[in-house]
């Protein structure tokens, strides 16, 4: 069995699975029967990844969704969509590699579908730019989404960024008026928009994508202002203090399904969406027909008042009398 990528807490489990392998070689090199113990391990394996799953910490989930073999946006497309056709450039300045998208069908219901892009090897990584947008990023995408509301599509959004880019050229080509403008423009957008956090939601560069009428998250995955290193740095000057940074900030989809700022967490298959691409992407692409098809009998008007009240409902506050 080739040695697979895992993180410290997975290779329990891992280890078993090896030992599951090498079972099964020997008895067939052996010509045996050795189903018995196989079950046995088996079993075993899946009640050791049952415990170790059902008490991760903040941190480790955080450590999951940026698994190095995590499903990516573009894993997801290809798995749920057919006919897809791709769409590049802002018409302003670039195409920008960090995002993916254009129009496909999903089960014969013709989408726009776009997402971050944050590549696998070193290779993609550079080319895509660890699937952190430009500016020209957020302008594709808006270009995009315009695209849409003019033939009635509906959108469908996968977002998985560590954060938009903040280097000095994408400040100097307006990155902060890009993102706000986004959120502007996609508070009015007159077509059904599902958000869906695949992996890491992070900061301005994933609420530049993040206004809709649903937000969902996978299981494994999180959303909030900063990333726990981020955080750490500023409120300790020690990136090491993530893991406590991570328990502070609540950025789970526990933590955010309990404070009401997404609508759903949809599950991930046992160890988390790796162990299961198409699994992982059919309870993805059942989520989407289903919410479509409740979205669609929504009139327009309707459509717009509720997505404004939704992210004006949120959060809490207190006023008092002087």
């Amino acid at each position: 069995m080739q040695e697979r990528l895992s993180l410290d807490f997975e290779k329990p489990i891992l280890e078993l699975e090896k030992k599951i392998s090498d079972m099964r070689d020997f008895a067939a090199g052996a010509n045996i029967d050795m189903n018995g113990e196989i079950i046995s391990i088996q079993t075993k394996m899946n009640k050791l990844r049952e415990e170790i799953f059902s008490s991760l910490t903040r941190w480790q989930k955080v450590q999951l969704s940026r698994h190095p073999r995590r499903p990516h946006s573009s894993d997801y497309i290809e798995l749920m969509t057919a006919d897809y056709m791709e769409l590049h450039g802002d018409r302003c300045f670039a195409d920008d590699k960090a995002l993916v998208g254009g129009f496909a069908k999903i089960d014969g219901k013709p989408v726009l579908i776009i997402g971050q892009q944050k590549g696998r090897d070193t290779k993609q990584k550079l080319y895509r730019n660890f699937g952190m947008m430009h500016p020209e990023g957020y302008r594709k995408a808006l270009r995009l989404f315009r695209l849409a509301e003019k033939f009635e599509k509906p959108i469908v959004i996968l977002i998985d960024t560590p954060g938009a880019f903040p280097g000095i050229g994408a400040e100097e080509r307006g990155q902060a008026e890009a993102i706000a403008k986004n959120i502007r423009e996609m508070s009015v957008l007159k077509v059904p928009i599902i958000i869906i956090i695949i992996g890491e939601g992070a900061s301005g560069g994933a609420l530049g994508l993040g206004i809709g009428d649903r937000i969902y998250m996978l299981e494994y995955s999180w959303y909030s202002v900063i990333s726990p290193e981020g955080c750490a740095a500023i409120l300790w000057r020690d990136a090491a203090m993530a893991p406590q940074a991570a328990e502070a900030l609540k950025l789970t989809s526990e933590d955010l399904l309990e404070l009401g700022i997404v609508d759903k967490i949809i599950k991930e298959p046992p160890g988390g969406a790796h162990n299961d691409y198409k699994e992982m992407a059919g309870n993805l692409k059942k989520e989407i027909i289903e919410t479509l098809t409740e979205l669609e009998k929504v009139p327009v008007d309707e459509l717009l008042q509720k997505r404004l009240e939704k992210f004006r409902g949120m959060g809490v506050y207190r006023e008092q009398e002087e």
